[in-house]
């Protein structure tokens, strides 16, 4: 929609974002797009979204800042809510993905596939594949922020 007197359009450009954990605040500002892993797949957020509130799986969530810069985050599952002006995630655990350690991820991702093979009960198997899904999804963080990166 335009105003009819300038030609500029009224939609707003950007939303406010916060991302929150248990622990922390981790973000808080304009955004003009989120992507994050919802369980029934991805979801692109932008200024005038319908309302909504979804679970959200363990992986990344893309936020793209006022001006274009993208940042990246993992979160290891929770809720989120849009409202007309707001965005909301609230997270079991969040971090930047920069603060996520790839080693350390990767030798979970190898351990918690380890046990899988190794399984004693299906309460060994549950646990296991619960690590084996929050290693791979911090690794996906952690390879969506190199890509961006261009490493």
């Amino acid at each position: 929609m335009t105003d009819g007197v300038t030609g500029v359009s009224n939609m707003a450009s950007t939303v406010q974002c916060e991302i929150v954990s248990a622990e922390s605040a981790i973000f808080s500002g304009a955004v003009e797009m989120v992507i994050a892993t919802g369980v029934i797949g991805d979801l692109g957020i932008a200024p005038g979204h319908a309302p909504l509130l979804t679970q959200l799986s363990p992986g990344p969530v893309r936020i793209v800042i006022e001006g274009g810069e993208e940042e990246v985050f993992y979160v290891s599952g929770g809720m989120l809510e849009v409202q007309p002006k707001m965005v909301t995630i609230l997270a079991d655990t969040a971090s930047r993905a920069h603060d996520l350690d790839e080693a350390a991820a990767e030798e979970a991702r190898k351990n918690a596939e380890s046990d899988l093979h190794n399984q004693q009960s299906e309460i060994d198997y549950s646990t296991a594949a619960a690590h084996l899904a929050e290693a791979a999804a911090q690794l996906r963080a952690i390879r969506q922020l190199k890509n961006k990166l261009g490493r």
